[in-house]
């Protein structure tokens, strides 16, 4: 038997980081010790980038460079746009870049290179070509070419002008930087350890960044933003919210414990593996939802947010997450609903990135034992005597 064992791994300690910490009692969380809520008002998505790879806030210069790198290197190789105009039309975006981070790897002169000058800089590569995949595919798979990425915008402003080819408002690019900024860290959840498991192979970036991507695909890590939207569009009015949230709770309370572990069966943007209390991205994201939804004349959506909310805190003890308010972010800014969790990992990169550069720096190869549960030890049975 397998020492220590814990079901899904649940709070057992895997690695040793300096890059982040949750605290899920008191909704805590920090990026190098600063607190993150705070850096989204207060800090640009590069200055974030900066801290977690180096561990600190770059001064003037360094920021500048750092911007000046990731400006140089957002044009992706021509022939990775060219595949993606051939894939269907009808492919998740979060398959079109977890395809085209693959295909990145057989292009970057890094690429098995894993020393930490070449690992740095393939992170930058990617951290400045994400968001100019995702706006590719936004519009290929509407029969429109890509635009090229604008030199003289910053990162959440050149990612907005790439989806939607218009510049966009101050208010959506200080939307956009802040949620950028919220999502581009969170300790040991299921994609950042499937990046370190992966680099503890010693695999490259590309590899370890494709197996995250994977695994953030999946409903109970990633997708929830998106299933968030779906809701909040089905229930459609304020009015209907109580009714709608009373009857799913209730439907949840006569299932077995299998069923209401089926995502499908989940409230959507509630409940969280380490908070016991509200997420703490959530308060942000919920200010930041509502004035960008009064903005651009979608208070009802937000609205039915808010009536969501408000039912949920009054009939569970569920805390709320970063993907409830995050989606309403989302709708308002005009992003389609299954490019959510692809956003997701545009910001999330960043992070993604300082964990493989922390694994390298301190590699040991994770290998987990099982708690066997089969059959005790038998002896063969020949062919002809078997019934």
């Amino acid at each position: 038997m397998a020492v220590g064992f814990q079901q899904g791994l649940r709070d057992v300690t895997a690695a040793v980081s300096a890059i982040s910490s949750v605290d899920g009692e008191a909704g805590a969380l920090r990026y190098r010790g600063y607190d993150a809520p705070e850096l989204a008002e207060r800090a640009c998505y590069e200055e974030v980038v900066a801290l977690l790879w180096d561990g600190e806030l770059p001064g003037r210069a360094a920021l500048e460079r750092l911007r000046a790198e990731l400006t140089a290197h957002r044009e992706p190789p021509a022939t990775v746009l060219q595949a993606m105009a051939g894939f269907p039309r009808r492919a998740h975006p979060l398959d079109v870049l977890r395809a085209a981070t693959a295909m990145l790897a057989m292009h970057d002169p890094d690429a098995r290179d894993n020393a930490p000058e070449a690992t740095r800089r393939k992170s930058v590569r990617l951290v400045a070509q994400f968001p100019v995949l995702v706006a590719a595919w936004a519009r290929l798979r509407e029969g429109l070419a890509p635009l090229p990425p604008d030199p003289t915008l910053g990162h959440a402003e050149g990612f907005l002008f790439l989806l939607s080819g218009e510049p966009p408002a101050p208010e959506a690019v200080a939307a956009m930087d802040a949620l950028l900024v919220l999502h581009a860290e969170h300790e040991l959840n299921a994609s950042t350890f499937a990046a370190r498991l992966v680099t503890a192979t010693m695999a490259d970036l590309h590899s370890s960044v494709s197996a995250a991507l994977s695994a953030l695909k999946g409903p109970r890590h990633g997708g929830a933003n998106e299933d968030v939207v779906a809701m909040l569009e089905k229930i459609g009015a304020p009015e209907r919210a109580e009714a709608y949230i009373r009857a799913r709770l209730e439907a949840r309370a006569g299932m077995s414990r299998a069923e209401r572990a089926d995502p499908r069966h989940r409230i959507p943007g509630w409940g969280h593996a380490v908070y016991r209390v509200h997420d703490p991205r959530a308060a942000h994201l919920r200010a930041i939802g509502r004035r960008i939804a009064g903005l651009r004349g979608m208070e009802a959506f937000a609205d039915t947010a808010e009536a969501v909310y408000r039912v949920m805190v009054a009939e569970t003890d569920l805390p709320v997450n970063v993907d409830f308010f995050s989606a309403v972010v989302y709708r308002a800014l005009g992003i389609p609903m299954d490019f959510c969790t692809s956003i997701f990992a545009v910001a999330r990169i960043a992070g993604w990135c300082a964990h493989v550069m922390e694994q390298f720096a301190n590699n040991r190869l994770m290998r987990p034992r099982a708690h066997y549960v089969g059959l005790a030890p038998r002896a063969f049975v020949p062919l002809e005597a078997r019934t």
